[in-house]
């Protein structure tokens, strides 16, 4: 039986069958930690939107992004493919990189276009800007965008202001580059940013954007990657002093209400019983920003690193009336939501190795992932090294570990960047459901049930590592400050006069 049948006759067990095709909102939080939300933990997080979803949807308990930091992780979320299979390593995109996700790679968006979507996004992309907007969204598969083309930290800090407007942000930017920009479509709306106003703007966008899909009888695919929480964090008036966290809780309350006011524009429309909302986040918290950074819970480090805190999220499924509400451990990953969205919607899949697997078992029948393992590759992957770390069922191991300055400040000596690169072998083996904070090392001596184990996981190494090859890396192309985004871009003297 093919998928789409199979899909499609789980849909109908559950009385939804259509003829109409399935919508698809997902959700990104940046920098939010595994114990960032209230659902997940959190004493003083107001997060009532997403709480709501989790308590109606499915929460993930075993959830992974494939890379602590946000360029790589975005390139595999929207391909269903390891970031070193598109070359987005090491590292992150900058705004006057030369290079971007390759134009070849096939997104979410592209493979739900094949079968009439509507697509749009609105927030933060991080996959590159390149010569007259080569890379923006536009060029990967959406018809609409509205946001900024990396992270909001990544210009002049004084286009940061928060709640009272003069109170400047917590944090400090990039100086000598071009202010943040905000982009709609393939052009420069409006720099700098206001933030301040981004926020409403971006749901003013997405509630249209539902509206007039619905209105037009098409399915349509929306993605928003937030800003929200990375640093410098900052809310506007709708958020700012709302929570009990301080900024950091503000932004996160932004993020949420705008949440909020898509999930109303699903209800108001209808479209809310055709419709798969998935959220999720990035990567880890940055712990070097302190109480600002955010927070991993009982996770061992965080952003940067191939530790719990790094690469395990919060994620949450929801669909009213077809998904049942529970917990599930099974594992999965952003790597998945690609090829499950491709086969609700009947459409095929790219002819290109995958490493996503459908989730179709999870979602609707809270049953078995077909993800038997998680990969973990460092911020700089190369093929000298290959895997720090592999999960298979319950078991971790680390066969290289290295701390990150994003996740200093920690009282754990094996989270910040002083943490050098160390090789393990015998690799240290964890089993993740009786330690999620990888404390205790299994011995090896006299346990021939951990050395069978660690045999496995080798053979699961070996197997993957064969079937990597490694793309040409996009960060590596290097910068050019000409590159930068700029509404005046014959203007002098650069950057201070690029201002619309």
């Amino acid at each position: 039986m093919d998928f789409r049948r199979l899909a499609y006759l789980i849909l109908c067990t559950f009385g939804a069958c259509s003829a109409s095709k399935p919508n698809f909102v997902l959700l990104f939080a940046d920098d939010l930690g595994f114990g960032d939300l209230g659902c997940y933990g959190h004493p003083s997080s107001l997060t009532p939107n997403l709480d709501r979803l989790a308590a109606a949807g499915l929460r993930f308990t075993d959830f992974y992004s494939t890379c602590p930091v946000c360029s790589p992780s975005r390139a595999a979320l929207l391909t269903g493919r390891y970031q070193t299979r598109s070359g987005i390593y090491p590292g992150v995109f900058y705004p006057g990189s030369i290079g971007g996700l390759p134009l070849n790679e096939t997104t979410i968006a592209e493979v739900l276009k094949t079968q009439g979507y509507a697509t749009a996004i609105m927030g933060k992309w991080h996959l590159g800007y390149g010569a007259k907007g080569k890379f923006l969204p536009t060029k990967q598969g959406f018809d609409e965008y509205l946001g900024i083309p990396y992270s909001h930290d990544m210009g002049p800090c004084h286009n940061l202001t928060c709640f009272p407007p003069d109170i400047k942000c917590f944090g400090y930017c990039d100086p000598g580059v071009v202010t943040v920009p905000v982009v709609h479509n393939d052009n420069i709306k409006q720099q700098p940013a206001n933030f301040l106003e981004l926020e409403k703007a971006y749901s003013d966008f997405g509630t249209n954007f539902i509206i007039n899909s619905v209105k037009n009888k098409q399915p349509f695919f929306l993605y928003y990657p937030s800003h929200h929480t990375h640093y410098p964090q900052y809310a506007g008036s709708g958020a700012a002093g709302r929570s009990l966290r301080g900024p950091f809780g503000d932004a996160l309350l932004e993020l949420d209400d705008t949440i909020g006011n898509l999930m109303s524009t699903l209800a108001q429309t209808g479209a809310i019983n055709n419709t798969l909302v998935f959220f999720a986040s990035d990567n880890g918290p940055e712990l070097m920003r302190m109480s600002r950074g955010g927070s991993s819970g009982l996770l061992k480090c965080g952003k940067g690193t191939t530790y719990e805190g790094g690469m395990r999220e919060p994620a949450i499924a929801y669909w009213h009336g077809i998904i049942k509400p529970g917990v599930t451990h099974e594992l999965a990953s952003t790597l998945d939501i690609l090829p499950t969205m491709a086969g609700l919607a009947g459409a095929t899949l790219p002819p290109v190795m995958l490493d996503g697997f459908d989730m179709t078992d999870i979602l609707f029948k809270h049953g078995k992932s077909k993800r038997e393992a998680m990969m973990y590759y460092p911020i700089s992957p190369n093929k000298t090294y290959g895997l720090f770390a592999v999960r298979l069922g319950t078991y971790k191991a680390h066969f290289y570990t290295e701390g990150a300055i994003h996740s200093a400040t920690t009282p754990d000596q094996d989270c910040p960047g002083s943490a050098s690169l160390k090789a393990h072998d015998p690799p240290l083996i964890f089993d993740l459901e009786a330690d999620p904070s990888e404390r205790y090392p299994l011995p090896l001596k006299d346990r021939p049930d951990v050395q069978a184990v660690l045999e496995q996981i080798k053979n699961v190494k070996a197997q993957f590592e064969a079937t990597m090859v490694f793309g040409e890396s996009q960060v590596l192309k290097g910068s050019d400050p000409n590159l930068e985004p700029c509404c005046n871009p014959d203007c002098s003297p650069k950057p201070t006069c690029c201002h619309c």
